[in-house]
């Protein structure tokens, strides 16, 4: 089969598309035929090998798994003695080792049926990015009548933090680059904040919820727009250390509201069977729509990463095989 691989740690750069070895099939596995697959930090996490502790658990030297991708969407080729919930021929969507290739293997576990309403590009861009969205919504507990926050409103997960948001009856204020103002309006935010022309702790405005994406603003400008007893939800953060990167922050994090009144909820979306059942009826309903920005080819699956990296793509980018 075809894929996108890397033999090294790296940039873009490091990444090729070669025929490689079909994977095998578990008794647990699902083999896809995959039809697209999303792109997101993670799959930066693991072809640069940062940070670096996270080599711990995906190869010391050189990745463990050398195929790339992790968000999938595709259709059920065959599947493992102890698999009963799918059959040859589903559609399904959620995630994978090794997205960025004809066929991948799944486990059950980690898959669901693709929402009928749902393009292959569009179910790829949900199983990661929204159940961030959804964990981080949660755990900030946002309720109708609050005023929320999302910073990095533009992008993969804010796009869809917004939009749950606003399903529960919450005023939200999204803050974006100036090329992603129409989209994130478009979206359900009551409020568009430029952050190229605007710092959005400057004004009078306190808000319930701050659901911050983006993991670069200092803490104390995130403490002072938040209301006395305020939620701040951080997901990932692309800066720190080459050792612990955005680990470092939300420890920081940690003991600057150790303290306070306000609480602090550090964000780590694990994808399952039951969130994604969950994300399909939000999904049905037409609360939540993944927004694709752009959709690239495999063979671009390297362009795809420098443009999410650069913050380029409005919403998701999205491999389509």
């Amino acid at each position: 089969m075809k894929a996108i691989v890397q033999d090294v740690y790296g940039s873009p750069d490091v990444l090729q598309l070669r025929e490689v070895e079909a994977p095998a099939l578990g008794l647990d596995d699902v083999r896809l035929r995959v039809q697209a697959a999303g792109v997101d930090f993670g799959v930066w996490h693991l072809m640069t090998g940062l940070p670096l502790i996270g080599r711990l658990a995906f190869g010391l030297r050189k990745p463990s798994n050398p195929v790339r991708g992790l968000e999938v969407a595709g259709i059920v080729e065959s599947v493992g003695a102890n698999v009963k919930d799918f059959k040859t021929g589903d559609e399904v969507f959620g995630t994978c080792g090794g997205s960025f290739a004809e066929l991948a293997i799944a486990q059950a576990r980690t898959l669901w049926v693709k929402p009928k309403n749902l393009s292959f590009a569009q179910a790829a861009a949900v199983p990661i990015s929204a159940t961030t969205a959804l964990t981080a919504v949660r755990a900030a507990k946002v309720k109708a009548g609050q005023k929320v926050l999302v910073i990095g409103a533009g992008g993969g997960v804010g796009s869809f933090a917004v939009q749950m948001a606003k399903a529960l009856g919450a005023e939200v204020t999204g803050v974006c680059s100036t090329s992603k103002l129409e989209l994130v309006r478009s979206l359900g935010a009551t409020h568009v904040i430029d952050y190229t022309r605007e710092d959005f702790s400057a004004g009078a405005r306190r808000y319930d919820v701050i659901i911050d994406t983006a993991g670069n603003r200092p803490l104390g400008i995130i403490r002072r727009a938040l209301t006395p007893t305020g939620t701040f939800a951080l997901v990932g953060g692309e800066g720190g250390g080459r050792w612990f990167g955005p680990l470092g922050r939300s420890l920081r994090a940690v003991f600057a509201f150790l303290f306070a009144r306000q609480s602090f909820k550090w964000i780590l979306g694990l994808v399952n069977r039951d969130d994604l059942v969950e994300l399909t009826q939000l999904i049905d309903s037409g609360q939540v729509m993944p927004s694709v920005g752009t959709t690239y080819s495999l063979a671009q699956a390297p362009e795809a990463i420098r443009a999410m990296t650069a913050g380029q793509v409005r919403g998701k980018a999205v491999v389509v095989l």
